[in-house]
């Protein structure tokens, strides 16, 4: 209406026309429907001179921008964005200093125009990206980016990534994980100064300057999947809620998350980071797969949420390929169910997560897709009949011909090659047995304690064994050189087992063994229908969890260690780390407890006990034909390690099988994010047994490390800090990443030699020394 009265000069008078321009900025001002201009200018007399010079900046920067229009370049867009970030950042740390509760009216009013400002800021970046985007489309996008690193003129990318920098940033200052998005635009900004050189050690400069790049990458993809899933979590059931009894069209209801996620910040963010995430696997020649367990299988495609009981429909017979939406890392596939020859897995996720190491236990073909252009050409085959191939080589996706529907489901192929270095065919240790799970709880007694060195499996399980000869090998490791004059040697943590049986003198000892062995006599035949079995093992742990092992016991152990000292308390059940049944991840270990806190500690060994009885144990066990009642939980207790780097060996390659080389999965901290299969790649090095070469496979992203507070109370909790991957030297530095992978080689293939058949190697490094803490044969 304004533009109508003001249209030609004349037609209505002067002071009706001021008039209403009052009334028109007025009415503006109540329904906060100014320009963000016009609100930026309405805070300028409440901003202090460097907030001041901030405001002048951007506005000049966004006269300049409005004035080229479309034809605006990327330096212009880059400039006004800069100048957006710093405006917003100093009005969000004003309003983050408060009001004092006898502010003013006018103070009240002013600090609702700061927020509006703040709003209007995030929005028009929202545009700012979006304009951005579109004339990097215009360049070429990501094969232009792809190209000029190929020609080594990486500059090309300093724009791109500066971009995303301030989208993280933006969506750091909209409170979204803002240590996380300070983490991540530092390592961006640290990738974009360092560019990339001819060399780095031994290795493809090119390559590792992609590796790096990628791996920050997908965290920040990782990062805005994080906000949407959040935001549908939140909006969903309560905005059908609100739409229903507003009358709103039900379309309108359904597709109201979906619209708050493409409008904000965090949509341009994804998209930015998916269009240089392709730039870079296209350098590196990536697919956007990753291999865990090779092979070949055919099946009906399901998609399932996760892999769990049940997830299967019904009307699922014969062989399944699955097609995984999310994982965590701790499922088995079997428990799903046993026809199940493949999965795809929708996410990364650590080759030795527990998931990772069961899917291989049990032969189930096993990948991981990152790729969105792929996830949506895999998912159009669900419902359908497919093949899957995997190798080191690649993975093959697609329908599977009318002649192999009837063939048997599973197709095993060689994939590897074989090499006289050394004897994998070897047998381990003959009490590394999948079907015979002998114990002997002969002369426990009160207060028993075995001390490592003298722990067998008979006694203390395969675990706790396997420790106990680590100990004694890692004595002569002193003195032991691979042909490159790297050492070998490694420590083994200081340790006692409490025994097999001491678990059933608890039961006596409370008069509650003829509960627990009627409870034991159901679960043998408890149906998955109905919880009867989710039933039944809830009973048997809260029956354990209540136990306290005897105090004599405790005081054995409150002697053997200083009562300062911070401890792990780890299952040695008689049923993992076994070469038939590695049962990786499946019974707890209890990390930061004290000895002298005897009910924290004793709890912590209760916890123990009680995890041979969870409902995913259970079904572990019947999978592998193991009666119940054989299971027997020893307890390992040792000194707990504060390490730098956590690390898992394979010692043949799980991929191509290649005996000639040792991989390794690290990550900073304590080994249970790898284990757990925490959203995240590791660190993957894999390093020549006989020639030393180290290749860089990945750089670790894991958003977070597990640390022990040395200040903090032995309370059996640890502490997560954000990782800045910008200032670990396994990342930055090629000297370090080539001698640490070089040393793990070296202490992987002793140990494969010691213990006759390949392994898989657990341990950390503190400092510049290494620990192993168990070792189990790999499974194949």
């Amino acid at each position: 209406m304004l533009a109508k009265i003001t249209k030609e000069p004349g037609q209505y008078g002067k002071a009706f026309i001021e008039q209403f321009k009052i009334f028109h900025c007025e009415l503006k001002d109540f329904f906060n429907a100014g320009s963000l201009v016009e609100q930026l200018e309405l805070i300028t007399e409440s901003l202090d001179e460097k907030g001041h010079l901030a405001l002048t900046l951007f506005l000049d920067c966004k006269v300049n921008l409005d004035t080229s229009g479309e034809s605006s370049g990327i330096f212009e867009l880059m400039k006004t964005m800069r100048s957006l970030n710093a405006l917003r950042f100093i009005i969000i740390k004003g309003l983050e200093s408060g009001l004092r509760n006898d502010a003013s009216d006018s103070a009240i009013a002013m600090r609702q125009k700061w927020r509006l400002c703040e709003i209007g800021l995030e929005d028009y970046s929202f545009v700012l990206l979006s304009r951005f985007l579109n004339a990097l489309e215009a360049l070429g996008g990501a094969k232009w980016l792809a190209d000029n690193v190929e020609s080594k003129n990486v500059s090309s990318w300093n724009d791109p990534l500066g971009a995303l920098i301030i989208g993280v940033n933006q969506l750091g200052l909209s409170s979204w994980k803002p240590e996380e998005c300070a983490a991540i635009g530092n390592e961006l900004l640290a990738w974009q100064e360092r560019g990339f050189f001819e060399r780095e050690g031994s290795e493809d400069g090119k390559i590792i300057w992609a590796l790096r790049l990628k791996a920050t990458l997908d965290r920040a993809k990782r990062l805005t999947e994080e906000y949407s899933e959040a935001l549908l979590q939140i909006f969903p059931q309560k905005v059908q809620m609100l739409g229903k009894a507003l009358g709103i069209a039900r379309n309108s209801v359904k597709t109201y998350a979906e619209a708050e996620i493409r409008a904000g910040v965090v949509f341009q963010v994804s998209k930015l980071s998916t269009l240089l995430l392709k730039a870079a696997r296209s350098t590196l020649g990536s697919q956007g797969w990753d291999v865990l367990v090779p092979g070949a299988a055919i099946g009906t495609f399901i998609p399932v949420e996760s892999i769990v009981p049940g997830s299967l429909p019904s009307t699922a017979n014969g062989p399944v390929i699955l097609l995984v939406n999310k994982a965590d890392g701790d499922e088995e596939v079997s428990t799903a169910g046993g026809n199940i020859v493949g999965v795809v897995l929708l996410q990364e996720l650590p080759h030795l997560s527990h998931l990772g190491v069961r899917a291989r236990q049990e032969k189930v073909i096993f990948v991981t897709c990152e790729d969105d252009e792929k996830v949506a050409d895999i998912q159009r085959l669900a419902g359908k009949y497919v093949r899957l191939e995997a190798s080191a080589t690649g993975v093959n996706l697609a329908l599977s011909s009318s002649d192999e529907k009837g063939n048997d489901f599973l197709v095993k192929g060689s994939l590897g090659t074989d090499s006289s270095a050394v004897d994998a065919t070897g047998p381990c240790d003959s009490s590394h047995s999948a079907i015979n799970v002998p114990y002997s709880i002969k002369g426990v007694s009160a207060g028993g304690v075995i001390m490592l060195a003298d722990a067998d499996a008979l006694t203390s399980g395969a675990k706790a064994a396997a420790c106990s000869r680590l100990a004694s090998l890692a004595v002569v490791s002193n003195k032991v050189y691979n042909d490159q004059g790297v050492p070998a040697s490694f420590q083994v943590p200081k340790g006692v087992v409490i025994p097999f049986g001491s678990m059933h003198l608890a039961l006596e000892r409370s008069k509650l063994i003829e509960t627990f062995m009627s409870c034991l006599e159901h679960i043998e035949t408890a149906r998955l229908e109905g919880g009867e079995l989710e039933n039944l093992c809830c009973q048997l742990q809260e029956l354990i969890s209540s136990l306290q092992p005897p105090e004599d016991i405790i005081d054995s152990i409150g002697r053997i260690f200083p009562s300062n000292a911070r401890l792990i308390v780890r299952s040695s059940a008689n049923v993992e780390d076994l070469a038939g049944l590695s049962a990786a991840g499946l019974y707890e270990s209890i990390p930061n407890v004290s000895p002298s806190n005897p009910t924290i500690f004793a709890n912590a060994v209760s916890r123990v006990w009680a995890s041979l009885y969870t409902r995913r144990a259970v079904l572990s066990r019947r999978t592998a034909g193991v009666s119940q009642k054989d299971a027997v939980m020893a307890v390992l207790v040792q000194e707990m390690l504060s390490p730098d780097l956590s690390f898992v060996l394979h010692t043949l390659s799980p991929t191509d099988h290649d005996y000639n080389s040792v991989e390794a999965e690290i990550a900073p901290g304590l080994g249970e994010t790898l284990a757990s299969g925490t959203r995240g790649t590791p660190w993957r090095l894999s390093c020549g047994k006989f020639d030393g070469l180290l290749r860089t496979l990945a750089f670790a992203n894991f958003s977070e490390e597990m640390l022990v507070s040395k200040a903090g109370p032995a309370n059996g909790e640890v502490i997560q800090l954000t990782a800045d991957y910008s200032k670990k030297p396994l990342t930055v530095d090629p000297v370090f990443r080539s001698q640490l992978g070089q040393r793990l080689c070296a202490v992987g293939l002793f140990l494969e030699r010691k213990f006759g058949c390949p392994q898989d190697v657990e341990g950390c490094v503190v400092g510049k020394d290494v620990f192993v803490v168990q070792t189990r044969p790999q499974p194949r």
